[in-house]
């Protein structure tokens, strides 16, 4: 394995970096205190900066006017940008429209393209992906009450969808429900495309997370199909595949993810470092950085970052090289591994900022809050370990 970074890609972190330090740094205090919506003019100045450099959607495919980026290279990308919160959506790379376009990609019709993949791809609409349930385990997602039934030419949609995210502004949603009841547990459910106009499709709230409920983009939205009529030529892929082509989304989307936490880390190791050399605590000048217990936590987590950090870049080497089956202990090992170190790591950077970690004076407090939500999206960390944990002890079985 060779995680050698060629010029080019250094030119383009090194290029990446910058625009994050000076564009998107200087106003995440806006990001924090105010409303996206409020905040999307500003953020559109900011991406279409991005296109000129033509840095514009690193996983994008290169005929869709991305960068085509490998994942290795894509999660370098994403370990840059994840050092800001506005890092990925300015730079066109954001959840879910990024999981969105990989499936339109891989598994949409000449016209869905056309209709959906091409503005989607130029950030000129939003999406959101509909498959968590309210009242259904989300680590089991086979578990599923939304019915798609059929009727003449169409589809009806009738269920109840949460952390539907980004909802909020979105254009369309793909939908995942049971169209073949009848049918093996895993060729029971399909994802189809619901415009979010379409009558039936009710955005019922966005859902209040650590007391904000947010808007626009940084929303997650309670969903209610009532009826919710499409064409059946809005099924994506096959029908009864719909949990295929979820396996489609997962691996690359578990590698942006975690490098994404990885970036987490940087800026937080960055800040607790800081503040730990420049925070006075005694008469005569001592800092922070002179206690034991704060260089034990700077020891642990640089150590810890860059574990994480190769784990990760590994997974991906192995996704690109070997395909997404082979890589699949490595992509449920990093899930947790990755979740928990970034929370170690925002835990003591607050901790050493002691009540200025709490405030929104830093954006320690942001990652505190919306990323603990790391460690139960895409399957909790404790469903994670007993999977990987069963596959692996069958190799010792006689």
């Amino acid at each position: 394995m060779d995680f050698g970074i060629s010029d080019k890609m250094q030119t383009i972190l090194k290029m990446i970096d910058e625009f994050v330090d000076k564009e998107l740094i200087p106003i995440e205090h806006r990001f924090i205190k105010e409303e996206f919506r409020d905040l999307v003019p500003l953020l559109k100045e900011k991406r279409q900066m991005v296109k000129q450099m033509e840095l514009w959607g690193p996983n994008i495919p290169v005929d869709l006017g991305g960068m085509g980026l490998s994942l290795v290279e894509h999660g370098l990308v994403s370990e840059s940008l994840g050092r800001s919160p506005l890092g990925h959506y300015v730079f066109g790379c954001q959840a879910p429209d990024a999981g969105n376009i990989e499936i339109l990609h891989q598994h949409g019709t000449a016209e869905q393209k056309e209709k959906y993949l091409k503005p989607l791809a130029a950030g000129d609409i939003r999406s959101c992906f509909s498959m968590t349930e309210v009242n259904m385990p989300g680590s089991n997602p086979v578990m599923m009450e939304t019915t798609a039934v059929k009727d003449g030419n169409d589809y009806v949609i009738n269920g109840q969808k949460w952390y539907t995210s980004s909802a909020d502004g979105s254009k369309f949603a793909i939908v995942m429900a049971v169209t073949n009841p009848d049918a093996p547990l895993y060729q029971q459910a399909s994802m189809i495309i619901v415009p979010t106009d379409t009558p039936g499709f009710n955005l019922v709230r966005n859902i209040p997370v650590m007391g904000h409920s947010g808007s626009d983009y940084a929303s997650h939205g309670e969903i209610l199909y009532q009826s919710c009529r499409v064409p059946q030529s809005n099924l994506l892929g096959k029908e009864g595949l719909g949990f295929v082509i979820a396996q489609d989304r997962l691996g690359p989307g578990r590698i942006h993810h975690c490098m994404r936490w990885i970036g987490i880390c940087n800026r937080s190791f960055d800040l607790m470092c800081r503040r730990a050399t420049e925070r006075k605590i005694t008469p005569d000048g001592k800092t922070l950085a002179t206690r034991q217990i704060i260089q034990s936590w700077v020891s642990e987590s640089a150590a810890e970052i860059q574990a994480a950090r190769l784990m990760t870049l590994n997974a991906a080497w192995r996704i690109d090289n070997l395909g997404t089956k082979a890589a699949r202990d490595d992509i449920a090992l990093i899930k947790f591994v990755v979740a928990n170190t970034m929370q170690r790591v925002v835990d003591r950077a607050l901790q050493v900022h002691g009540g200025l970690g709490m405030t929104d004076d830093t954006i320690l407090a942001y990652f505190f809050r919306h990323e603990r939500a790391a460690r139960i999206y895409d399957g909790a960390d404790e469903v994670h370990k007993s999977s990987f944990a069963r596959r692996y002890l069958t190799r010792y079985q006689k």
